[in-house]
């Protein structure tokens, strides 16, 4: 039994630097990079960012796969993937907190209009403006599990009044939430800035059409740092056309990387960063380990995905 990391990036972490740290975790876990694979009969879990189907033929006794990072979508929906693979995710606190750190960077740069003044100093302009009071400003948090409850407690420590919605009933101190599919437009109405983190589920899919936009709060601000699928992003762009919302910050896109002809690049209304809004892994190697520990025991493993829910 063997474990493989092959996470299917460039400019993030390397393979061999997260072999290196689960080594570190527990020494004595048989730990493999594409480059020092072996025998591929051995290997029974793979961890990784993106799920490779050239990679899964050649992996029949594969039992686990362990994604590392929250969202699972390509691989739930992965229909090459034997029925009996299990699937796991990690739930860190590094990038829960480095999401909610993206949220709380790009409400208070439109709070404090940093845009409007860099381009008036090119300009050499002193020109004050008003900026946003917080506890006058509504910001929506939309899915409320372990990275938007952090996001909404971190909006709501700063002094902005805050609501969640989430398909399911949720309490999170200091904040409002709201939940069902009745209640959505109903929060988006209201809000200043509206912070999307939800899985990418067919409920979820196609959610932010044209109808949907339109109930927002002219001159709002969408952030999205969840799935790209989550926005009909033509029909985004009709909407910043009308203000509806007014602007949009998006850390991830339907296609990623973003495709240069994208009018999304060009667009006055929107800022593009490119899906780092949680990079840090933090200690969740140890849970790799650990899932690699327990796979090979038998034993319950941590954040095992219902694939028939997709998370």
């Amino acid at each position: 039994m063997a474990l493989l990391i092959e996470t299917g990036l460039t400019g993030w972490m390397s393979d061999a630097d997260i072999a290196r740290d689960i080594r570190a975790v527990d020494p004595d876990l048989d730990v493999r990079t594409p480059d020092t694979i072996g025998d591929a009969d051995q290997i029974t879990m793979v961890a990784v960012a993106g799920l490779r189907d050239a990679r899964l033929k050649e992996l029949p006794n594969l039992k686990l796969v362990q994604k590392l990072g929250a969202g699972v979508e390509t691989i739930v929906g992965n229909p090459n993937l034997p029925d009996h693979v299990r699937i796991a995710r990690l739930k860190p606190d590094a990038p829960a907190q480095g999401i909610a750190e993206w949220f709380v960077a790009y409400v208070l740069r439109h709070q404090r209009h940093m845009p409007f003044y860099e381009a008036a100093q090119t300009r050499a302009e002193w020109l004050p403006k008003e900026p946003g009071y917080s506890p006058d400003t509504t910001v929506g948090v939309l899915g409320l599990g372990h990275i938007g409850s952090r996001s909404a407690l971190m909006l709501r420590a700063i002094g902005f009044q805050v609501l969640g919605w989430s398909r399911s009933p949720k309490e999170i101190g200091g904040v409002t939430c709201l939940h069902g599919d009745d209640a959505l437009p109903e929060l988006l109405g209201q809000c200043d800035h509206v912070c999307a983190i939800l899985p990418s589920t067919p409920e979820t899919k196609g959610l932010f059409d044209a109808d949907m936009l339109g109930t927002m709060k002219p001159g709002s601000q969408l952030l999205n740092a969840g799935r790209g699928d989550l926005i009909d992003e033509a029909a985004l762009i009709d909407a910043l056309d009308v203000g509806r919302p007014a602007h949009a910050v998006l850390d991830v896109t339907s296609t990623e990387p973003l495709p240069s002809n994208s009018p999304l690049w060009s667009h006055s209304g929107v800022t593009i960063t490119p899906h780092v809004s949680g990079w840090h892994l933090g200690d969740a190697l140890a849970d790799v380990a650990e899932n690699y520990r327990r796979l090979n025991a038998g034993s319950p493993l941590l954040h095992e995905v219902d694939r028939t829910r997709g998370y």
